[in-house]
């Protein structure tokens, strides 16, 4: 039974929108929240841009959550003032979050990287490779919130790139999980446990609304990721990864289902709060993630006068780049190979004509060739 039984259209907060979401566009927002919300700024980050907090409610569940960590991975920031604007509704749902929980969330840990749209900070380091160094002003910050805060669950937000399908089969992993490792052997302890007992709440309600497409993120351990540590530290973490919907390069679908599991995981959390035993986790029948899209494949180029043999298929991903304050997809030859073992999210054959026209007006073919 799913605990988010609202139109998600009603709660979507509209005003950002797309990939580039930046401090500037959620500062505004924090402050038209009301009384219901605490916002605090709990540091700055290295070019001196505020780190905030949102907390809610007065449970007993406390959970943290952090968004933008990597600066150019911004949908689950959009999916969390999605859950800003449920918790505002008269939903008895939100009633109860607000009862029953303690909620913390660091909306945009990386402003700088999320300005430049890039994974890392300004100083060039990836924050989620920091957890044990603790060399950058936001990893502090992020570990000092940890301990200040104390929480029961973590759930730490990110998105993944469009390569990813889940398992074997040709759907693309729209969202995945993992309940990330806290040792080399990937033992399951009562928190880790804990962690895949949520993904699978969450899970059971997203294969409803897309069947096939999640999937379970590597879970090779790594200490200095920061899921890994407070995993280590007998915290249940949770990692979200934001993945590609068909047709959805902006990430407005995807948003959809990572507010809702949001929502569902925040229930599961409440629920598993006060479970005295814990059944067996069904975690390991995610299928795992594969690496098999492009963004788009071209079969038989030979047809464009292109020098390949026939049967060649050219794999393109897009790279991301901010020009003028916009996203724009630029595609990139990555390989060649023959057909039969990868996917693509759209798919040309050169030895169709009308398919052949299609590639020639289209700029970024034009740019491959140049």
């Amino acid at each position: 039974m799913c605990f988010f039984t609202s139109d998600y259209s009603t709660i979507k907060e509209k005003s950002i929108y797309g990939r580039y979401i930046t401090y500037d566009h959620i500062s505004s927002l924090l402050k038209k929240l009301d009384a219901r919300f605490r916002v605090a700024e709990i540091g700055k980050s290295v070019k001196g841009v505020a780190i905030d907090c949102i907390d809610f409610g007065s449970g007993p569940t406390k959970i943290l959550m952090w968004s933008q960590m990597h600066g150019n991975e911004s949908t689950t920031t959009k999916a969390v003032f999605d859950v800003l604007n449920f918790i505002k509704s008269e939903n008895s749902a939100a009633q109860e979050i607000l009862k029953n929980c303690t909620i913390r969330i660091i909306p945009m840990l990386n402003p700088d990287g999320a300005a430049a749209y890039t994974r890392v900070n300004a100083n060039g380091i990836d924050l989620n490779r920091d957890a044990q160094d603790l060399s950058q002003p936001e990893s502090s910050i992020l570990r000092n919130t940890y301990t200040d805060f104390q929480p029961n669950f973590c759930f730490n937000l990110h998105d993944q790139r469009t390569m990813y399908n889940v398992g074997e089969s040709d759907k693309s992993a729209t969202v995945s999980f993992l309940a990330p490792a806290f040792n080399q052997e990937r033992d399951i302890s009562s928190s880790r446990l804990k962690a895949m007992l949520l993904i699978n709440k969450m899970n059971k309600v997203l294969q409803e609304l897309i069947p096939g497409q999640v999937g379970r993120y590597d879970d090779a351990f790594n200490a200095n990721c920061v899921g890994d540590t407070f995993q280590l530290l007998e915290t249940p973490t949770v990692l979200f990864e934001a993945g590609h919907f068909p047709d959805d390069y902006e990430r407005e679908r995807t948003r959809e289902f990572i507010c809702i599991a949001l929502l569902e995981g925040i229930a599961a959390a409440m629920q598993i709060g006060h479970t005295p035993k814990l059944s067996e986790s069904h975690y390991s029948e995610i299928p795992e993630n594969g690496k098999r899209f492009y963004d788009i494949l071209i079969k038989n180029p030979i047809y464009f006068d292109m020098a390949y043999d026939k049967g060649v298929v050219l794999g393109i991903r897009y790279e991301e780049n901010l020009i003028e304050d916009k996203i724009q997809f630029e595609g990139k030859l990555e390989a060649l190979f023959g057909e039969g073992h990868f996917l693509g999210h759209h798919i040309y054959d050169c030895s169709i004509e009308d398919e052949l026209q299609i590639l020639k007006k289209q700029s970024f073919f034009s740019k491959l060739l140049s």
